[in-house]
């Protein structure tokens, strides 16, 4: 027979349960809105996505897949890198790494199967509770540390007040709120802020020198170059590797350094590819199935209006407008994954008039990636200049070394 002396306990612990259940509820419902985006919007009518060659899934190209079959070959290694980041730890947490060699089919680490039972119970909790959507992810739970925290710290923060809405007086007629502008509006103000649409249709050209300082201080020579629509060649001077170019001439992508020339493909084809556009920042209303008014932030103490918008290819963006000046200052794009939405944030500071265009000298890139993670400052931009177009072709291969015949 139970003991009914604990029956208030055992109510206290269901109700303790509930509370938690919906306190997780209330952080993932933002994150679900989001993610969901994807899937109402490609029900809509929207433009036409650009046509992207099919590309190999992870177990095509990699042994040993067991729960991430399916995955896009570009977004293993953003996948890693997610969560990694989310549980605080670097690659060898669960791959084999031995005098220096990787053995990624390994299954000698206990850790491994940790993650792929994880990713298991993140993919039935999105498929049972959020139409399969990736509202939840690693990062959910783990914030950053190896073990989810089971407990609230204490002591408890003491909640701040709401403040009180002001009320008219008595007879007194409430001012009307101004209605918030409209994405075209913001659109339309950015365009006139950077240098209107009659400078912007003679951009075919740039060309940009600076450098690019990576997450962990290291400060490199960067060069770039771009031809519209979508061409680009990149020279990055680095210590240890030498002169590493990199080219795109909206075919084929190609790195040149001191392993050699290589075509690039699946994720490594994925980071080069994802900034040939020279519009990608300039042009911003053809970029969306949907944009909308999001509301309004602060960005380092300056007003901003937000627009929330879902991308031709899929991914959940929004956009940070500086509400005097019109410039975008900020811009965090969502990619959905079977293990979470993978967050990369852009900011857009220095402006500069180049040639009657505002164009930002210092770009920083926030990332789950270590190595995307950067600050690149620009010293010297400029448009319209002739470009050889043959820089972003690949180069041709080396020949090869004639081999003395042995006597």
């Amino acid at each position: 027979m139970p003991n009914t002396n604990n029956a208030p306990l055992t109510r206290t612990r269901i109700l303790l349960f509930l509370i938690a259940v919906l306190s997780i509820a209330g952080v993932t419902i933002v994150a679900s809105v989001e993610a969901g985006l994807t899937s109402r919007e490609a029900q809509q009518t929207a433009p036409t996505a650009p046509v992207v060659p099919s590309e190999k899934t992870v177990e095509q190209v990699q042994k040993n897949i067991q729960v991430l079959n399916g995955l896009p070959q570009s977004q293993l290694i953003p996948v890693m890198n997610y969560m990694g980041a989310s549980l605080g730890v670097k690659c060898t947490f669960c791959h084999v790494n031995k005098e220096g060699k990787w053995d990624f089919a390994s299954d000698e680490k206990a850790e491994k199967g940790t993650a792929r039972e994880m990713v298991k119970m993140v993919q039935g909790i999105n498929k049972a509770n959020f139409k399969g959507n990736p509202a939840i992810g690693c990062y959910t739970c783990h914030r950053g540390s190896q073990e989810p925290p089971r407990a609230p710290q204490l002591p408890i923060a003491v909640a701040t007040p709401a403040t009180p809405s002001s009320e008219p007086a008595a007879g007194a007629t409430a001012t009307p709120k101004p209605s918030p502008p409209t994405a075209d509006e913001i659109l339309a103000k950015y365009t006139e802020a950077i240098g209107g649409t009659a400078v912007i249709d003679t951009v075919k050209t740039r060309s940009m020198k600076g450098t690019w300082l990576t997450g962990n201080g290291i400060s490199l020579g960067y060069e770039v170059y771009q031809t519209a629509p979508d061409k680009i060649y990149t020279v990055l001077n680095t210590p240890k590797q030498g002169v590493i170019e990199r080219g795109y001439n909206g075919t084929i992508a190609w790195e040149k350094g001191q392993r050699g020339l290589r075509v690039l493909e699946g994720g490594e084809l994925y980071y080069l590819r994802r900034y040939p556009d020279l519009f990608k920042d300039i042009k911003l209303k053809g970029q969306f199935t949907r944009l909308s008014f999001g509301g309004r932030d602060k960005i380092d103490g300056k007003d901003v209006y937000v627009l929330r918008g879902l991308g031709l290819d899929g991914k959940g963006e929004r956009l940070f407008f500086d509400v005097q000046t019109g410039l975008l200052l900020r811009r965090i794009t969502s990619t959905p994954t079977m293990v979470g939405l993978i967050p990369e944030q852009v900011d857009y500071d220095d402006y500069r008039d180049v040639g009657g265009m505002k164009i930002p000298f210092v770009i920083r890139v926030s990332s789950t990636d270590p190595s995307n993670t950067s600050t690149r400052t620009f010293t010297e931009v400029k448009l319209n200049v002739p470009v050889d177009g043959s820089k972003f072709n690949k180069p041709p291969a080396p020949p090869v070394p004639a081999q003395t015949p042995k006597t």
